[in-house]
């Protein structure tokens, strides 16, 4: 009976250094397009979403399990905790092996060629926030 009672609590706890940070606003006045965001989490030359993540699209036959399961994670999170994690997930986890997708902050041995550039632009991280919002109830 008492670990229910502490399930909330932990994730409270869990939920708060997200919310200490707070939650970036939409980073376009353009609202994200969930199709291109597909597309983009499927492209394995830019975005790797696939390297590390489960649960994106039933299509891809050897998802990576180094990240967290992402079926049905427009359940769990709001666009704008979607939007934090890609933007940078260190507000959320600073031990995370997950690139900073929108932010140059903190970084260290970063190539020459991607020098002062983040790994998607503002309008992309929009449009991967929105197709993650729509992975509910455990599909695509």
């Amino acid at each position: 009976m008492r670990r229910l009672a502490l399930a909330p609590a932990l994730a409270l706890a869990f939920a708060v250094p997200a919310m200490a940070q707070g939650l970036p606003e939409p980073l376009t006045a353009a609202p994200g397009d969930p199709a291109r965001g597909r597309a983009l989490v499927l492209d394995q030359q830019r975005s790797l979403c696939t390297l590390c993540h489960a649960g994106l699209v039933p299509q891809v036959p050897f998802p990576g399990d180094l990240g967290p399961d992402l079926t049905g994670v427009g359940d769990r999170l709001t666009l704008p905790e979607l939007r934090l994690r890609l933007v940078d997930s260190r507000a959320v986890n600073p031990d995370t092996i997950m690139p900073p997708f929108h932010s140059l902050d903190g970084l260290s041995r970063v190539g020459a060629r991607w020098q002062g550039a983040t790994i998607l632009s503002a309008q992309e991280v929009e449009n991967v926030a929105a197709f993650l919002a729509t992975l509910k109830g455990g599909s695509e």
